[in-house]
């Protein structure tokens, strides 16, 4: 919108400069191609680091005490909520700036990786169930994703979509 000065003349209107924070909102994928992989590289950067932080295991596979059942740190209630908050936080980002699917992928996926490598991991005889546990939290995170990822896509202006 061009807006007349204190003069009556029309000032043009300017493009926002690169630095400007309002292309932090504008779609990704008719951004610049290194602009556009950096952004989506550092969701997922983010999305991995939130899990590493909010659900880290041990390493060494081992029970601190005969009879243990816990193999790995303790997951606790505040861990899975930041958790929680910050992939849906990053689900929302990425639903309003690119594709549902690529959302999917850049949010859900680190962390579905990273939970398979850490069950994985264990000794299969204490951990025979695994693959259904993994399965059950990766359909939780995927539709969690999806759900907020789409809810955002909402608030795109039509020039985005």
């Amino acid at each position: 919108m061009s807006g007349r000065n204190t003069s009556g003349r029309v000032s043009p209107r300017r493009e926002p400069s690169r630095m400007d924070p309002r292309n932090l909102l504008t779609s990704l994928p008719g951004s610049p191609p290194l602009r556009r992989w950096a952004t989506r590289a550092l969701g997922m950067g983010l999305s991995a680091a939130a899990y590493l932080l909010c659900l880290p295991w041990d390493l060494r596979n081992r029970a601190e005490t005969p009879g243990a059942i816990n193999e790995t740190s303790p997951v606790t209630a505040l861990g899975v909520t930041v958790l929680a908050l910050s992939m849906l936080s990053l689900a929302a980002y990425f639903g309003f700036r690119d594709r549902l699917v690529l959302a999917l992928l850049l949010v859900a996926g680190p962390p579905a990786t990273l939970m398979y490598v850490s069950f994985d991991s264990h000794p299969q005889p204490d951990a025979a169930v695994w693959p259904l546990a993994w399965g059950f939290f990766v359909l939780v995170m995927a539709a969690g994703v999806l759900v907020v990822a789409g809810f955002a896509r909402l608030f795109r202006d039509s020039e985005a979509a």
